[in-house]
């Protein structure tokens, strides 16, 4: 590790079902091995990390897999143990994602006295039959329990994340969920077009042709029309699929769209010290076993040469509203783009609008990394 990162991800991989359109490492638990996952995590701390405890973080994040699903106790006994070997900043950013039906105003009280400032709130929809295509756990009622739990219990930070650009069969109405959506008034929304990925239930129904991914009109439409209603209703569209309002923007996830370093922890977790990115063992029991014999357990590593790190650099700079700054030949090559509407220049920032936002692939990789800077 280059130098103490300011950022740190843990994985928590334990989810109660497999959704129907998820490839993320998780691991499907009917009852959750709390002591045995937080053993193992402290074992991969003191591994990793013998010279550089209680180093100030300024962000803290636990992604999944489902992290509400270690409970009431045991969410909150995983961020004090992270507090054993980081101190936060003050004004510290602590993430959880939660499910709705984890969702208990004890325990979103137990979470924040123990330090969580932060939810992300895993709806995706208020469609009954959606979420019962998703495989979700959860009822529409229940996210809008959850919504009023969160504000009775006083955090004001929280986020919605939804999936758009379903298959057409479904007949979601998407403008509908837009509504209940927005209509609690989020801090904060997350907006993520469906994909089919193989070996997933959706990617098996898709290859039996039992299902159609949906066109790419109905995806932009749908992306576009998020847009408007969001922005309509004071969210700040600042990322490609995040909205925020002043002060709601997630801190920790613009550490990875600026390309700052980060810690990660957990079953296939990635981190990333600026130059290198490694990553552990994905599957649990792999991970679990590796590090409680006292061994670091990251499954591999590689370096990130100056021509990956320039085009990655164009990617994600695009990807946000702070852009990306450009030479002459970048702002040439730029120049359509501008003419077309899907950028604006900001001094020598290139910005992508909304609609250039939707072409973030092709024109990333069209500007040259001796083009782009940071």
């Amino acid at each position: 590790m280059t130098a103490p990162s300011r950022h740190v991800y843990v994985h928590v991989p334990f989810c109660a079902r497999r959704c129907s359109y998820c490839d993320f490492n998780i691991a499907v638990r009917r009852e959750v091995p709390v002591r045995e996952y937080l053993d193992a995590l402290e074992a991969e701390l003191t591994a990793r990390l013998p010279d550089h405890r209680h180093h100030r973080i300024e962000t803290l994040y636990f992604g999944g897999g489902t992290p509400s699903h270690l409970g009431k106790d045991g969410l909150a006994a995983a961020v004090g143990l992270l507090g054993e070997f980081f101190q936060w900043d003050a004004d510290a950013e602590v993430t959880v994602e939660a499910n709705p039906d984890d969702i208990t105003p004890l325990a979103l009280a137990t979470w924040k006295a123990g330090g969580v400032t932060r939810l992300s709130l895993g709806a995706q929809s208020f469609d009954p039959h959606v979420l019962a295509w998703m495989h979700r756990s959860h009822t529409a009622e229940q996210v809008l329990t959850a919504v009023d739990h969160i504000r009775e219990v006083g955090f004001t930070s929280w986020s919605f994340d939804l999936i758009f650009a379903l298959p057409a069969s479904l007949q979601r109405d998407w403008a509908r969920d837009l509504d209940l959506a927005l209509g609690t008034d989020p801090p904060h929304l997350s907006l993520y077009g469906l994909t089919i990925e193989p070996g997933t239930p959706l990617g098996r129904w898709a290859e039996r042709g039992e299902v159609a991914a949906a066109d790419e009109g109905t995806y932009e439409h749908q992306f576009l029309s998020a847009h408007a209603a969001a922005t309509a209703a004071g969210l700040e569209h600042y990322e490609v699929s995040n909205f925020g309002r002043p002060g709601h923007q997630a801190r920790h996830n613009r550490c990875y769209w600026s390309g700052a370093p980060y810690l990660a922890f957990g079953p296939g977790a990635h981190g990333f010290d600026g130059t290198t990115r490694r990553w552990n063992h994905g599957p649990y029991a792999r991970w679990r076993d590796t590090a409680m014999r006292g061994v670091d357990p990251v499954a591999g590593q590689e370096t990130i040469g100056s021509e990956a790190r320039g085009l990655e650099a164009a990617y994600l700079g695009l990807r946000t509203t702070d852009g990306l700054r450009l030479d002459a030949a970048g702002r040439a090559v730029a120049a359509p783009w501008i003419a077309a509407g899907w950028a604006v220049l900001s001094g020598d920032r290139l910005v992508l609008t909304p609609t250039g936002w939707l072409r973030l692939d092709t024109l990333a990789n069209a500007i040259t990394p001796a083009s782009a800077h940071t």
